[in-house]
């Protein structure tokens, strides 16, 4: 494998940086990004939903709730089902911060962009949107193929 394909994460990773840094400016952190990032994409999640999908135990997930409720980010209203657990929603405020997420990181790329000729930037859009179709088909599909690939090494390797 040709080990350059491996800058398309390295400037990932380094626009992700930059992000964090500019965000925190704002009072808030990485892992307060992915936490805000399930709300919005789950309005009315509990806690116990987002520990699954964020992999956290019980204490960092009450700790992260708790400081975005105090920072304003978020509301908890009790659950009709239960009585006993919170669900969770974004505010306006949260998405505010999401907006100034994406214009952050548009700003980034929009830069690194200006860097390459009117024909280099079709050439690399094009080629670009051919490796995203086909990471989300394979995505879609379980990761079935990188899965297989993997294992494969991994007897190598025994």
């Amino acid at each position: 494998m040709d080990h350059t394909i491996r800058d398309i994460t390295k400037i990932a990773r380094e626009v992700s940086k930059f992000t964090a840094r500019t965000m925190r400016a704002e009072g808030i952190g990485t892992a307060e990004f992915d936490f805000l990032h399930v709300i919005r994409k789950n309005p009315g999640i509990t806690q116990a939903e987002i520990r699954a999908i964020l992999g956290l135990d019980k204490g960092a997930c009450a700790r992260r709730a708790s400081s975005l409720k105090t920072k304003g980010y978020i509301i908890s209203k009790q659950n009709p089902a239960d009585g006993r657990s919170q669900l969770l929603y974004a505010t306006e405020k949260a998405d505010r911060l999401k907006l100034s997420k994406a214009t952050i990181e548009a700003i980034y790329y929009d830069w690194l962009y200006e860097g390459l000729s009117p024909e280099d930037r079709q050439t690399f859009s094009r080629l670009l949107r051919q490796l995203y179709l086909r990471n989300k088909q394979e995505s879609k599909g379980g990761f079935e193929h990188v899965t297989e690939r993997i294992e494969k090494e991994a007897k190598l390797h025994e």
